[in-house]
Order: C-alpha cells, then structure tokens, then sequence
C-alpha cells in the first residue's frame, strides 16, 4: 500500500473498533498519522479524538481511488504508554438498507445495475510516523498485533438511520494501560464493566485480494466539520407517544442527546424537512416514497444519564420525534439536552453581503444553508432522498457558491470524481436483458462518483446518466473555476478529460445536427423542456471553451479544430432555430421541439446569447426576444439548467428591475416564496413542498448579489482585474458586500439618501478596477464615489 499499513478487519460488515498500545520513548520532534477507514472512521490518540473531522474520508469511487487523511498527533502524545485508536463504520463502502435506503420510484423501470458493495467486510489501514529530536524514527503500521472488537453502533445507514447500542459501549478503550483503566471502572460499577480486554481479538489482516482496489492519495479538500449548533426546542406530543422537536434549520447534521431509563429501552428518533397539518414529523417526499430514516439508542443502564450521538452518518431535516419503545412514552424515558450540529464541506466564507431589505437576506440565508447542508466532500443533490453527487451544480451554481464560499479545493476534488469515473471503451453496464451495454469512451457520468447507476434512458423522460449539462462540468466547472481562481492547473488537469468527453458527444449528434437524448431545461415549471436548444448550446459551449483552454496551453492545432467544430455547431443552429416573429418583428430562437409554431423559451434565448452563438448584429434582437419572454411571463419560467443564463443575460443587458420584481414574487415561480412558505432552505423545484425541501440547485441569483447589485465582476480570471458596477434594486437603499478573491479582499458599499448615493469601493493594492455607475444613475441623485487602495488586507 501507498504511504499506509496493511489493511486490516474485524472480519464484519458492522462498524468496529481496532486499536494499538506503543510506547514512545524519547522527545518527539514530530508526529503524523495517515489513516484511512472504510466507509467512515474517526480517529483516536489516548482517548481524545484527533482533529474536529466528521466524516473522513471524502466519498469516491472506492474501485479506482481512496482518500486517507494526514493527522498531526505530536500534542495528542506523552512519553510512556500510549494508545491508537478507530472506530470504523459503514458509508458508502458496505451500504445498509435497514430504514430508508434510495431506490427509484415505481414509474421508473427496475434498475438491473443496482449498488454492490466495495468490499466483504469494514476495513481500516494506517501508518503512524514518530521523529525523535533525536534523530531516530519509529514507525507503526497497521497491522495483526492491533486489537479489534465490535462497535456499539450495531447499525449505521449512509442514508442517516443508525442504531446504538448502549450496552455494548466500552469505557475507556483506547486509553493506555488498559488492564489498569478497566480496574477502576469496574471497582466504580461492578455490574456494568467487564475487564478492558474481554471482547477484544486479534485484527485480521485482508488477503491481497480482497483488499480495496483504488489508487490511495491524501485527502485534500475540506474536511466535513459541524458549522454551527441547533438546540432541540419542544413543540407538542403527538397522540400522545412522540415529542415533537423544532431545531428552527433545515440541515445536514448530526443528532446527540442524553438519556436515562432501564437497561435495553429503546428510544427512536425520527428526522423529517417539515410537519404534517396534524403536528406529527412527515417523512415523504411528494410524489416519491417515505424518508423513514431513524436513529435508535438501546439504553445501557439504568437510571444513568447516558449520552448518545450519531457516529458514521448524518440526518436531514429540520424537526425530529422523539419516541420511546415497548409502548413506553417519553416520559418514562427521560431526554435533555437534544441538539443538532449541522456539518459542511463549505465552511470557510469567501464573501458576505448584508443590506437594509430583510427580504434578499432571508433568500441569501437560504441558499447559502441550502449549499452548507449539501456540501460533505461530494455535492449532493439533496440530504433527505438520495445523497447523490449530480454534476450539474459544479458549473451551474459555481459562480454563486464561490462567491460565497471558497470552493478551490472542493471543486478539484469533485473534478478529480469526474475523471476518475469518466468512462473508457471497456466500461460496461447491464440492460433489463441482462446484456452488456458499452455507453462509450469518454463519457461522463451524471454522478460522480455514482453508487447506484440508472444508466438506461427512461422512457418518455430521457437519459438520467448521459446528460451534457451534467457531462460538461468536467469543462464548464473546470472554466469557472479557472475564471474566479486564476490557476492554469485546473485547466492542465481537465483539458484531457473534457476532449475525451467531447469525442463522446460528438458521437451523440443527430441527423438535424442535435442533441437532445437528455433532460433538456430540468426543473421547469412548465416542463418546457426544449432538449434540442438546451443541449445543443451546451455542445458549442464545450466547443468554445475548449479552444479556449488549447489556446492558453498552447495547443494551436487543438484550438483551430475546436473553433472549426464550434462554427459547425453555430451555422446550423441559428440555419435552424433562429426565425424572425411574426408580430414582434425582432429575430429570436424558436424551439426545436414545437415545429410549425413560434414558441420561446427564457432559457432558449438566454443560452445562445450567453455563450456567443447569436450572429454579429443580431444580439439586439436576441436581447429584445429574451425581455419579451421574461415581460410575457412575469416570472423566471426556466428550469436549473436555464435560469443561471437567464439572470445573467437579464443582468448585462439591463433588465436588473425584472430580476429583482421576479424574486420577490409572493407565489411561485420566486424565490421569496419559498420563504413565505416558512422554508430555511431553497427548495428543490418552484412549488410549495417540493420533493426535497433542501436543494441548492436554483440559487443562481446569489451570482447576482455579488455581481449585479455590488456589481463585483472580474475581467481577467482570478480578479486580477476587476469591473464594479453596482446597482440599487427597489426599497433596497444600502448594501454592503465583500468577496474575498485570490488577490485581496473587495468591498462595495452603497447607501442611498434622500439627495444622493454614497459608493464605496476598497480594493487590495495591485488590483486594477474599473468603475461603472451607470446602473445607478436611474435614480436621478447624485453619486458620491470613494475608490480606496487598500494596502493591507485581513483575511476572513
């Protein structure tokens, strides 16, 4: 192995315990510990758990590549005795169906490409490296002489049900001397310890073949840490057997409580997004299946205070019910202190923006929690239903998530998922015959990594793993990342993967010169979905965005055949779908999908307009189309896929009042709505109780805040340089925002009076600005402008 010891088991599928005792001997000069347990692991030194992760390691393709983490320990030890320690438990690697487990919905075929496991059994490797002042090393591997055991959590779901056994916990078992330790706890309670070493075995080491087949490389994106800390608050008992509690967030978190009662009581406690009208917590989904995730303590003694906390998964929700077993109500079975610590990814803010409309911070509040509760090394699409990595956000919602927050190392990460499960010639799946099916070299899969494949096109809906607003993230996300980072790596790093992906595509072209084998605009409102438009722009984009990329890596054979391909793609889309209306007058793109009629999408002029396939001197009219759309509707009526082009179309050319009218509507489509309908999270689609009530998928408008009303875009990737061109949406009279960008900390203040505007802009010394006040002259004040250079910044 790679940097590691041997791997080593306790020869089951439930979490476990392992551990070693060594003595250190002299003064220690430094101290790491590499360690890596499938699928999750906490590590211990002397009874402390080492570092605030949670989680570790980052979910991945298990076949082809696996995370180990890097510990400093240095302070965690003492001269003398000392114990390692680990708790080992379930993820993704041996997946748990007992409670909810995801499976697609009855009107979707059988999937005959269901989850296999990655392993016989829960496995733990690690190599512990101790440097002596004295210039001597001592290493320890993992190992036969390391002890294991089983784990009080008899049970633990990636989906976030888990059951603890409280009879099983084991007092001090990784502290050193344990024969010592364990003599003191059983003097103290007799009845309740057993010796330290009962229970404990030899580790098993795996054979060479059944070890863990991926590549092993040092995690490096953001751990998973708890962010902030919920208190339960009680509401009601529901007939008279459930304490209902409100933690006042809908998140991704991690339950704890202490409990009292008698030996083998259960308590379960089950999490849901919202209430039913009658109080009690509702566990479905709309229109899918029952989210009947639950976390169950056994309690281990009697009339003990006993604290339980959720060890190897996390739970999705904003309420919980407390509900005591054996027909006993909560109130024979005491619980105090009910908590929830929401853990993320996307901990480390890279902007803030505040401002005197209570309005846009409730919307910003929730899109920002929505992406926290969806960040845990991977992207999820949502905590509650499926816990997939979707691709699409990575470049959909990039702008907007890496204004907020900073997202570098998680989106290399994610990029790496990508090519690590881009597809060669010889990847196969399994149709409902049971034959093998070849999707083809380069493809990119719409998850990544993908536990549970749904490779097959669903009839009537499309295909749900060869789509290209998904696909193109690996050159899409790789582009903004590049744009708000500056680093040429990601671009080295990717350039390969996204030729290869485009080969794939090219492979997918129709007769008509189309794609249109995926989900088109996903999450319309009027499930307009127009594929061929949608997916069709997203090629030319790739195109275009690859010759962009050959031509900053000096490949100018690469960069010529690309703007070859990308002129290809333009000719015919606008010979095809670019039409002139009947009685507007103005040049707009038609759908492909409504022959015979003048039908418009939002997202149908927005995409080609973006992305430059609109013909020289025809912009105007496209501009004109895509008002006449927004005008016509009243409301953003775009799907995911859509709508980040939309706004920032509308946003370049003027229509900032359409943007900000839109996302205050009071009903759906709007983005207030959502929190007039009493959510704290974004919800999944532009409905009342959505499906999932926690998908960051629409955000797009924060893109806005920061770029249309601070008005902080860069003009040369990484904001070396910079354009500020603010702007102040109606009964919004004072801003404040900072994005914190590789070259220093920007600032745009704003603040409006009865007689004129004040504008502040702080910038970091270096930075090239430019300034644009045009967006504020509609209010016919005059405007006070202040530039300052900073000379030293402060880091967040």
């Amino acid at each position: 192995m790679d940097r590691l010891g041997n791997w080593i088991t306790n020869k089951t599928a439930v979490p476990f315990y392992a551990r070693k005792q060594f003595e250190v001997k002299g003064a220690v000069k430094s101290a790491k510990a590499r360690v890596c347990g499938l699928g999750q692991f906490h590590f211990f030194m002397n009874g402390q758990k080492v570092e605030d992760h949670e989680l570790d390691p980052g979910w991945t393709n298990y076949k082809k590549l696996i995370e180990y983490v890097t510990f400093d320990v240095k302070e965690y030890l003492k001269e003398g005795m000392n114990m390692l320690g680990a708790e080992v438990g379930n993820g993704w690697f041996i997946m748990e169906d007992e409670h909810y487990t995801f499976h697609f919905p009855p009107f979707m075929p059988p999937n005959p490409n269901p989850y296999r496991a990655f392993g016989k059994y829960l496995v733990l490797a690690m190599e512990l490296e101790i440097c002596y002042e004295d210039g001597t090393t001592q290493r320890i591997v993992s190992d036969e002489t390391f002890q294991v055991r089983e784990h009080p959590v008899v049970m633990s779901n990636v989906y976030g049900s888990e059951t603890i056994d409280g009879r099983k916990a084991v007092k001090g078992w990784c502290v050193a001397d344990c024969e010592r330790e364990s003599s003191q706890l059983k003097a103290a309670a007799p009845e309740r310890y057993l010796p330290q070493e009962s229970g404990w075995r030899q580790a098993v080491k795996v054979p060479a073949g059944e070890c863990p087949e991926g590549k092993l490389i040092e995690q490096f994106q953001p751990p998973v840490k708890v962010i902030h800390t919920y208190e339960g608050k009680y509401l009601h008992t529901y007939q008279e057997k459930r304490d209902i509690y409100d933690f006042g967030q809908n998140m991704s978190g991690i339950l704890e409580f202490e409990v009292k009662g008698k030996t083998g009581q259960e308590v379960r406690l089950y999490p849901a997004e919202k209430l039913t009208q009658d109080g009690d917590v509702d566990q479905m989904a709309k229109g899918w299946v029952n989210v009947d995730s639950c976390m169950t303590y056994i309690i281990g003694q009697d009339d003990v205070w006993e604290t339980c906390r959720m060890r190897f998964t996390y739970f999705a929700g904003r309420y919980v019910a407390v509900e005591g077993i054996s027909g006993q109500v909560c109130g024979s079975v005491l619980i105090r202190n009910l908590k929830a610590d929401a853990i993320s990814s996307a901990f480390v803010r890279s902007g803030t923006f505040e401002c005197d409309d209570i309005r846009y911070m409730q919307v910003y509040d929730l899109v920002e929690k929505a992406v926290e509760a969806n960040m845990v090394s991977v992207h999820t699409d949502c905590p509650t239903i499926e816990r997939f990595a979707w691709q699409e956000p990575n470049h959909l919602m990039a702008p907007s998530i890496f204004y907020m927050k900073d997202g570098k190392k998680l989106w290399e990460k994610f990029l790496l998922d990508m090519r690590t499960d881009q597809h060669t010639a010889e990847d196969y799946f399994y149709d409902y015959e049971g034959k093998k099916v070849y999707p083809g070299d380069g493809l990119m899969p719409s998850q990544c990594p993908c536990y549970i494949p749904n490779v097959l096109p669903v009839p009537g809906m499309g295909s749900f793993y060869d789509i290209i607003p998904w696909g193109s993230t690996c050159i899409l996300g790789t582009y903004w990342h590049y744009q708000f980072y500056g680093d040429v790596k990601i671009i080295e790093d990717n350039y390969d993967a996204g030729m290869r992906y485009l080969e794939h595509l090219k492979s997918r072209v129709n007769e008509e010169g189309f794609l249109n084998h995926g989900l088109g605009d996903w999450g319309n409102p009027k499930n307009e979905l127009a594929r061929e438009n949608i997916e069709t722009a997203f090629l030319y984009a790739d195109a275009v965005t690859l010759a962009k990329f050959a031509d900053i890596l000096g490949k100018t054979r690469d960069q010529a055949r690309l703007n070859q391909y990308a002129d290809e793609i333009k000719k015919n889309y606008n010979e095809k779908l670019l039409v002139r209306h009947p009685e507007e007058g103005f040049w707009c793109y038609r759908s492909f999908d409504h022959p015979g009629e003048m039908f418009l999408t939002q997202s149908g002029q927005a995409l080609p307009l973006f992305w430059g396939l609109v013909p020289e001197g025809i912009k105007g009219d496209i501009v004109n189309a895509l008002r006449y759309t927004l005008e016509r509707e009243d409301a953003f009526i775009c799907g995911e896929v859509g709508l980040p082009y939309v706004i920032q179309c509308a946003r370049e050319y003027g229509m900032n009042d359409l943007i900000s009218r839109f996302m205050m509507r009071r009903e759906h489509p709007g983005y207030y709505a959502f929190v007039l309908d009493g959510e704290t999270t974004l919800g999944e689609y532009w409905e009342t109780n959505p499906r999932s009530h926690c998908h960051d998928m629409m955000g797009h408008i924060i893109e806005w805040y920061y770029n249309g009303i601070a008005g902080i875009i860069p003009t040369r990737p990484g904001f070396s340089e910079v354009l500020v061109k603010p702007y102040l949406p109606e009964n919004l009279h004072r801003f404040m925002c900072s994005y914190e960008s590789p070259h220093g900390i920007i600032t745009v203040k704003a603040e409006e009076t009865e007689d004129r505007i004040n504008l502040i802009i702080s910038t970091p010394e270096g930075m090239k600005v430019e300034t644009d006040i045009s967006n504020l002259r509609s209010k016919e004040k005059e405007i006070i402008v202040i530039n300052r250079e900073e000379h030293k910044q402060e880091k967040h």
